[in-house]
């Protein structure tokens, strides 16, 4: 498991971040922090912090203050910053400082689910250790890019697509249209539709299920489930 630790400032911000991150296959939160003095704290005394996910805004400290006192501690854990901050001048500033990525709020769940299987990936490509030819130099460094959403064909709403895909995300297991429709709202036609969309570009898993008579009800499961 990945143990993530999540600092900002907002408690109900920092609550619903943190579901986000445990939703997350191989993910786990090792604690929160609403303070800069309390994120260093939780860095020096938890077990283990792999990732920070760090908000810029504290009441103390910034949280790129944050950062460089980590560094100057000696503590290489990556971090990730989730934050309203959007100046270039900060952004310029994270990546000095080694974050890996640059989540800019307000966000869903998908902006950044999409970030932590990046990093997971990131992780499982260094794990490998050895040598790195300029493949695996390309390989390493296209790993920090969580991957763009997909241009919707014409006739589909973003708004509609974003909606299915975080239904489908949150799902514990497989659905079929008409559950994500009565989860949405949307008709069972338009649940089909974004489904079909999912499942071609590679976001959704198609699954059958087999009952005692008639055609197999068709199911989707979010990729990262397959």
């Amino acid at each position: 498991m990945i143990e993530v630790l999540v600092v900002d400032d907002d408690t109900r911000v920092a609550r619903v971040n943190a579901a986000y991150v445990e939703k997350v296959p191989g993910f786990h939160v090792a604690g929160e922090a609403h303070s800069a003095a309390e994120a260093l704290r939780q860095v020096e005394e938890l077990p283990r912090v792999d990732l920070v996910l760090m908000d810029h805004y504290l009441p103390d400290e910034t949280g790129l203050s944050v950062v460089r006192e980590m560094r100057r501690r000696g503590h290489r854990t990556d971090v990730i910053m989730v934050t309203a901050a959007r100046d270039v001048s900060t952004v310029q500033e994270a990546m000095r400082h080694g974050a890996l990525q640059y989540l800019v709020k307000p966000f869903a769940f998908a902006g950044l689910c999409t970030r932590l299987e990046a990093y997971a990936e990131l992780r499982r490509t260094l794990d490998g250790g050895g040598e790195a030819e300029q493949a695996e130099v390309d390989r390493i460094f296209g790993a920090l890019s969580a991957p763009s959403e997909p241009a919707l064909p014409k006739g589909h709403s973003p708004t509609t697509a974003d909606l299915v895909r975080r239904c489908l995300i949150s799902a514990e297991g497989a659905l079929s249209a008409q559950e994500i429709a009565d989860r949405t709202g949307v008709s069972r036609q338009t649940a089909q539709r974004y489904l079909k969309l999912l499942e071609r570009t590679g976001r959704a898993r198609l699954t059958l299920k087999y009952g005692d008579a008639g055609r197999p009800e068709h199911r989707y499961v979010w990729a990262t489930r397959a």
